[in-house]
């Protein structure tokens, strides 16, 4: 019996040094992580200006993007480890103050009640074998399209450019475990 391959099922052709994806299916996606604002903190004048030009980022990419968000379990074990060192200097109340947090914070966590969340953008971009270049091209111009809309938002946004984070998200997406 033979077993199935990943990569026979998986549709990436290769990563490219630029950090381009070529899928298999003559298309090419160029991975973008967003780094969001916290919207709950702004004022309502904020809010509507920052919703206004979201609204100019849906309206001005008039070409193929994904939105990903990945929900991940947050790890805080350093963070308690921190606590457990400062409080064993103090008193036994401030130790019996901080062992009652440190149980609560991972009962919490254990609920899947705290989450780190990482934002990505996906453009996409249909290409014939002799105009590779020119999509090539597209994909940056979108980028920058895409970086300067969302930066009147304020969102940060970066492009993912090497192999191994790409392969991290791509592991973190297709992972069973959640």
């Amino acid at each position: 019996m033979r077993l199935f391959s990943i990569e026979k099922w998986f549709p990436i052709d290769a990563i490219e040094k630029n950090g381009n994806v070529k899928l298999k299916n003559n298309v090419y996606i160029k991975i973008l992580k967003v780094e969001p604002i916290n919207f709950n903190l702004k004022s309502n004048f904020e809010k509507e200006a920052i919703l206004n030009s979201y609204k100019l980022f849906l309206k001005t990419c008039n070409f193929d993007f994904q939105i990903l968000i990945q929900s991940n379990k947050e790890n805080i074990e350093k963070y308690i480890k921190k606590i457990e060192e400062n409080s064993s200097k103090e008193n036994n109340k401030i130790k019996n103050i901080s062992k009652i947090y440190c149980n609560e914070l991972e009962k919490i966590n254990n609920e899947n009640e705290t989450s780190l969340k990482s934002f990505f953008i996906i453009i996409k971009k249909a290409f014939e074998k002799d105009k590779k270049n020119i999509v090539v091209e597209e994909l940056e111009n979108d980028y920058f399209k895409i970086k300067e809309c969302l930066s009147r938002c304020g969102n940060l946004v970066y492009k993912i450019s090497t192999e191994q984070e790409i392969k991290i998200i791509l592991k973190d997406f297709f992972r069973k475990e959640k």
